[in-house]
């Protein structure tokens, strides 16, 4: 028995028999789960979005006049109200002798609140995101939702915007209900505008700035080159889409015995190519110009703000 005391007293009295489940120390803190609990960036939110409405005014102000001279000389040439270089010629020449009646025209209010609305929608709905993701407040989206969004906002003013149009400028004559098929075609147009101005720059701006020098770098990014060129390519495709739906209201009865679909094409083909070089020269200031300064002035406001 002594021995066995011994023994004990050599190697100490045995340790408590440990629990198979950890537990936890008295001086562990609790750690707020971050899915539970998401963080929004507010900061300032009030201001950004008073940023999101400014640079989209200032956008729509700076390219309403010129677009409206366009889309008027486009309407009245396919309608064969006028041609298509008097008609700029008298409405630029309005501009300048009588700016005030330009100005202040409802053809140049309805394009202010089409592009207006198109770039606010488009600043809003990156505000948004960057709230929701905790982004910094320049922060700018490129995926679907941001298409989808800006393409409702534009399709639904210019579709708007066209059904004034084509009454004020289209053939003479009492004003007719612009036919489903038109709005469909005008649809289209603008789907494919809106992809080409917010949607393809982001994309294509990053691979044209790899394959620029260092020195032409310095005086033009890759997104602003993007930013023009994009919106003025994709109207060679647009164009056409255009012109059939003016044709499709100045000419009804297309399939009924009234005006054959071969006469269509013909008429579009006729307008093609005079028409894509007056929508290139209206589409750059609208989404290249106009998406430009939209772009810089938010930005800039932004980066005070965050």
């Amino acid at each position: 028995m002594k021995h066995g005391s011994s023994i004990e007293k050599q190697l100490g009295a045995p340790a408590p028999p440990t629990s198979p489940i950890p537990m936890p120390s008295k001086n562990a803190v609790e750690m707020p789960s971050s899915k539970l609990q998401p963080r929004w960036n507010t900061n300032n939110l009030g201001l950004r979005l008073g940023t999101d409405f400014t640079s989209a005014a200032c956008a729509a102000s700076m390219v309403a006049p010129l677009i409206a001279i366009i889309d008027r000389s486009i309407m009245e040439n396919a309608s064969g109200r006028n041609t298509l270089s008097n008609s700029l010629k008298s409405s630029l020449r309005t501009l300048l002798l009588r700016p005030h009646t330009v100005l202040f025209s409802k053809p140049v209010a309805l394009i202010f609140m089409l592009y207006g609305g198109t770039y606010l929608t488009a600043n809003t709905l990156d505000t948004a995101t960057s709230t929701v993701r905790n982004k910094p407040a320049t922060h700018v989206t490129t995926g679907t939702l941001k298409f989808a969004a800006s393409s409702a906002a534009n399709v639904g003013l210019c579709v708007y915007k066209d059904q004034f149009f084509v009454k004020l400028f289209g053939p003479g004559g009492p004003p007719r209900p612009v036919p489903l098929p038109s709005y469909l075609l005008f649809t289209a147009r603008d789907c494919l505008t809106i992809f080409a101005s917010f949607n393809v720059p982001p994309l294509l701006g990053p691979v044209l700035n790899e394959r620029m020098s260092a020195s032409l770098r310095k005086k033009v990014s890759g997104t602003t080159v993007a930013q023009f060129a994009a919106p003025a390519a994709v109207q060679i495709f647009s164009t056409p889409v255009h012109l059939l739906g003016l044709d499709m209201y100045n000419r009804p009865g297309a399939g009924g015995g009234g005006v054959s679909w071969r006469d269509r094409w013909t008429q579009v083909r006729k307008n093609w190519a005079i028409s894509t070089a007056a929508r290139i020269c209206r589409i750059v200031p609208a989404f290249g110009l106009g998406g430009t300064v939209n772009m810089k002035v938010r930005r800039n406001l932004m980066e005070r703000l965050a």
